[in-house]
């Protein structure tokens, strides 16, 4: 990771900070209950001045939970697709790169990224993956254009598992299986022997 992106801690601002107009924002706890693979529209607020005093993501960005109270949680992410900056809380990371987002998303969300997250997670009763050793996270990159003809796969799938007006419940059900099947399976690759995180 540390070879294709910049990694960075997220700002301070909390809930308290939080306005009904201004510049939009994006707060680690609703990494786990509102965001997925990817957002356009942000759902809070917070005014110029705590904007200004924010660490902020750029269209394109991957937000990142860095804390969690599990190992299955943290890490929990979403790629910025809209169309201006935001403001992004603290007990996340910011990554910054020059790959497809929502391409860069999907693995964060995929079988070979849990495998690699649960050697850098530390804490007991709250989890955490320090920002700086994400970089250490090895990655399959296909071309361009393979990523864009995957991101199109999953795309496919997750309208399909994520529309319930399509099929009954255990339709529904097979579909998610088959979704994070192919998923895993696209986004897999075997890993050479992991490097211990450094330790300071």
């Amino acid at each position: 990771m540390d070879e294709i992106a910049t990694i960075i801690r997220g700002g301070n601002f909390q809930k308290k900070d939080f306005a009904e107009h201004g510049k939009p924002c994006i707060h680690y706890g609703q990494m786990y209950t509102h965001f997925g693979v990817y957002a356009y529209k942000t759902l809070t607020f917070v005014n110029d001045e705590v904007f200004a005093k924010s660490k902020t993501a750029k269209p394109g960005d991957i937000v990142m939970a860095v804390t969690s109270e599990n190992v299955e949680d943290v890490c929990s992410c979403t790629a910025w697709l809209g169309d201006e900056e935001i403001a992004i809380s603290g007990h996340t990371a910011i990554i910054s790169h020059n790959q497809n987002a929502k391409y860069m998303s999907y693995f964060f969300h995929s079988a070979s990224f849990f495998e690699q997250k649960k050697r850098l997670a530390h804490g007991t009763k709250v989890i955490e993956v320090t920002p700086s050793k994400l970089g250490s996270i090895e990655i399959m990159l296909p071309t361009m254009a393979e990523q864009e003809r995957i991101v199109s796969i999953l795309d496919r799938f997750d309208a399909l598992c994520s529309d319930l007006n399509i099929g009954l419940p255990a339709e529904i059900e097979a579909r998610q299986k088959q979704y994070e099947y192919y998923r895993d399976k696209l986004l897999h690759f075997p890993l050479k022997r992991m490097r211990e995180p450094m330790t300071k």
